[in-house]
């Protein structure tokens, strides 16, 4: 995973194929232009392994690829800092890190707008450190506490991107049982509702509730997460968690599906004023 996350990767090396084949040469053809073995090719192009930005120029070059957007956006699959994203900091936790995580936070870090329902936990991007704490010493069993604090450091770096420039656009649906859930106690879960209040006031932060009223909703099947990039919508994926893995939808059949279902979810859910007022009351104790 050293020059991002998987999903990419495979996308990156079908777009490589498809414009090797359209220069008329073979995998062998195309590794004699730029100096490699034959093999580094066809790993490239299944998504086996990663390529350097560097690497795709020279593959762009030999193909007779001139279109400068094309190139950018192939530039940007491949991890180039040209395409805007944020610096790979994560990388310093490799240790510690699982690779589907390592992935979620690389496409969190390039994206330029996340769309969240959740239905148990508040959005990382949200957490104070001591709920962080409480929900991933709850998830992850038998962690030592140095584990535990790097993984609450890792959650508190993700929030960066909402104040970086420019931030990223989060929109979440949080399903009641969010914030009726007592994680860590009454006190970390107070403040953490507190935490939500402050955050719904944040320009780039839409925050609305599902309440229980909602009764049954497209959302029961469990939470999701859409990634969308401002340069192009070929990048856009939904991310599904389970408990051992993650699942990364690209087909457009999908994320139609998704997008349709986060909609409706907005349509049902309370306004960004009235869940303010929703958060606030929870807080107060009603």
């Amino acid at each position: 995973m050293q020059h991002g996350p998987a999903v990419r990767r495979r996308k990156l090396g079908a777009e490589l194929r498809a414009l090797r084949t359209g220069a008329g040469l073979t995998s062998g053809e195309a590794a004699l232009l730029v100096g490699w073995h034959q093999s580094k090719v066809s790993r490239i192009e299944t998504g086996a392994s990663g390529v350097k930005p560097a690497d795709v120029r020279l593959l762009l070059d030999a193909y007779g690829v001139h279109d400068s957007q094309l190139r950018e956006l192939l530039l940007m699959l491949a991890g180039s800092g040209e395409g805007g994203g944020r610096h790979h900091w994560w990388q310093a936790y490799r240790g510690v890190l699982p690779p589907t995580y390592r992935d979620f936070i690389s496409l969190e870090s390039q994206a330029s707008a996340m769309r969240t329902l959740e239905t148990s936990v508040v959005p990382g991007l949200l957490q104070t450190a001591e709920y962080a704490r409480a929900v991933t010493k709850a998830a992850v069993d038998g962690l030592d506490d140095e584990r535990l604090d790097a993984l609450v450091e890792v959650r508190l770096a993700r929030q960066d991107v909402l104040r970086s420039h420019p931030p990223l656009e989060l929109s979440a649906v949080l399903d009641e049982a969010v914030l009726r859930r007592e994680v860590g106690g009454p006190d970390i879960m107070a403040r953490q509702l507190a935490r939500l209040v402050e955050a719904v006031r944040l320009p780039q932060v839409r925050l609305q509730v599902l309440p229980f009223a909602a009764g049954a909703h497209i959302g029961v099947t469990g939470p999701f997460v859409i990634f969308s990039f401002s340069r192009t919508s070929d990048l856009d994926v939904v991310v599904l968690d389970h408990l051992t893995s993650s699942l990364y939808l690209e087909r457009k059949e999908d994320l139609q599906a998704y997008t349709e279902a986060f909609n409706a979810l907005r349509f049902h859910a309370l306004s960004p004023e009235d869940s303010l007022d929703y958060i606030a009351a929870i807080g107060d104790g009603a």
